[in-house]
């Protein structure tokens, strides 16, 4: 049997232990995401959908239970142990793209290969095919503030995808865009996480755009449930 992709179990996290604010964000979640799975995370704003996102892809540390990434139990791993799995096998799209402003996009979907010891020309053929899959291919040498926000967030997705990852990681991809651009853009990624055969765990607010994955987890009151 294939390991899952993505394991969390019995994850908890508490902000201001033993403080009269203390709030309990994750109790006992558990989860898990096997191979070109594409699970949706619905939950309330504050529920902690970020916090588990970021527990998941080892940008912060659970208070108690183990995240495994392909098998790889990084609980107790090293920092540098951490960040190589993080740059290899995980990608994240946030809410907002994040690109660099004084780079094109093509620059911007070649610098994480480059910072993972990719050559210049297979960076820039690979930045290039992930565009073409977005449909913003003819935008290539544009910066980010000659770009839609639709376009600039096609170009986040292809970022996210530069390393070849096998998890992606996605906090409200579309939730700042309109619903028209919303729809086309949720589009296109669901089409390039198809295609690259991605797994991936995408938190949404929209219902919709949640019942088109393959499966729904709900966060609520700390708890973490099957949809």
């Amino acid at each position: 049997m294939n390991e899952p992709v993505l394991a969390l179990a019995g994850v908890e996290k508490i902000y201001n232990r033993g403080e009269p604010g203390e709030v309990s964000v994750l109790r006992g979640a558990s989860l898990s995401i096997g191979a070109r799975e594409v699970v949706a995370l619905v939950a309330p704003s504050g529920a902690g959908k970020s916090t588990l996102l970021h527990i998941a892809g080892l940008l912060d540390a659970a208070d108690a239970g183990t995240v495994a990434i392909g098998g790889e139990d990084m609980t107790r791993a090293t920092d540098r142990a951490r960040t190589a799995v993080r740059r290899e096998k995980v990608g994240f799209i946030y809410q907002f793209h994040h690109l660099l402003p004084e780079f094109t996009a093509r620059e911007n979907v070649m610098l994480p290969q480059l910072a993972n010891g990719a050559g210049q020309a297979a960076a820039r053929a690979r930045a290039d095919m992930l565009l073409d899959k977005v449909g913003v291919a003819a935008r290539a040498t544009h910066r980010p503030a000659e770009l839609s926000g639709g376009e600039q967030q096609r170009v986040a997705f292809c970022r996210a995808l530069a390393n070849g990852p096998s998890l992606l990681l996605a906090d409200e991809p579309t939730g700042n865009l309109d619903p028209v651009t919303s729809e086309t853009v949720f589009g296109a990624l669901m089409d390039l996480v198809r295609e690259t055969g991605l797994s991936a765990l995408i938190a949404t607010h929209n219902l919709e755009l949640a019942g088109r994955m393959d499966r729904i987890l709900r966060l609520d009151g700390g708890v973490l449930s099957a949809g």
